[in-house]
């Protein structure tokens, strides 16, 4: 099995270019797809470091690379993109595409305990598995200098990979997160398959619980919330992570976005202000 990258299309864009790759994923056990868009090479800085961007229910590595526009700004902010899958695929594990909110398409960034599911290892690949092979493989890329954001479930898993890990990474954002997954219906039906009836193991994966923990978060968490997006009230609950912020004295800036919906237009719309709020963090 091929764990080293191989190429497998490239698109030149704002003078850089977007990459797809595919590999061997010992963690997952299966092939996996991930992107980089690395910016135009750089004048000063030989090395780039990295944005992991995390995607939502249903989508693959190729939804942000080609829906965001995100490329512009990271070409002049000299910031590497990288875009992981959002699940093992390719596994017939029976059940696993049932449903679009669970299985394939839907890892939820975290290291599944049960049997049936034990390929479902994303929150491994995406902290320990895929950072390695960057820093391995691409000598232009400063994976010592990283930060993180997602869309929904993808914003659950920036969120909760970031107050897990402090340490690895600069700062974090969010557009329309799950950040109370054991409260919403999505993440009680990912979290009960995943992981069994342990609720105390599913609030390892929550950020309004992993927040409470948390009292050396330095950098402003920022995250964009369409206030005419259909799964707010039910699904996403922004301000009981907002609520559990300001109790924990942890830097939060939530913008309620009137208007807007789930959609990627939404995302388009305000990844710029994330690609500089990141930037800030980054060349600190």
């Amino acid at each position: 099995m091929e764990t080293k990258p191989t190429e497998i299309s490239s698109s030149k864009m704002y003078g850089g270019n977007n990459k797809r790759y595919k590999h061997y994923s010992p963690t997952l056990g299966c092939t996996m797809n991930f992107h980089i868009y690395f910016p135009p090479p750089p004048s000063t800085s030989p090395k780039f470091p990295v944005l992991y961007w995390l995607s939502g229910l249903t989508c693959t590595d190729e939804n942000f690379i080609a829906k965001s526009g995100a490329q512009r700004i990271a070409s002049s902010e000299g910031i590497a993109l990288v875009a992981p899958d959002t699940s093992p695929r390719g596994l017939n594990v029976e059940g696993e595409a049932d449903n679009w909110d669970f299985g394939v398409g839907a890892g939820f960034y975290l290291n599944a305990t049960q049997e049936k599911w034990k390929n479902w290892r994303m929150y491994d690949y995406v902290v320990k598995e895929l950072p390695k092979l960057l820093s391995e493989n691409f000598p232009q890329l400063d994976t010592s200098r990283a930060s993180i954001f997602g869309h929904s479930m993808g914003g659950h898993g920036a969120l909760t990979i970031y107050l897990k890990n402090l340490d690895k990474y600069k700062s974090v954002s969010a557009f329309s997160p799950i950040v109370n997954p054991i409260n919403c219906p999505w993440g009680q039906k990912a979290f009960t398959n995943y992981l069994g009836g342990n609720k105390a193991e599913w609030e390892g994966y929550d950020a309004t619980c992993l927040i409470t923990k948390c009292n050396d978060v330095r950098a402003t968490i920022l995250i964009d919330q369409g206030e005419d997006d259909k799964f707010l009230q039910d699904q996403l609950m922004p301000h009981k992570f907002e609520e559990a912020c300001r109790k924990a004295n942890v830097p939060l800036l939530l913008r309620m976005q009137p208007g807007y919906d789930h959609s990627y237009y939404f995302i388009a719309t305000f990844v710029e202000d994330h690609i500089r709020h990141h930037a800030q963090a980054l060349n600190l």
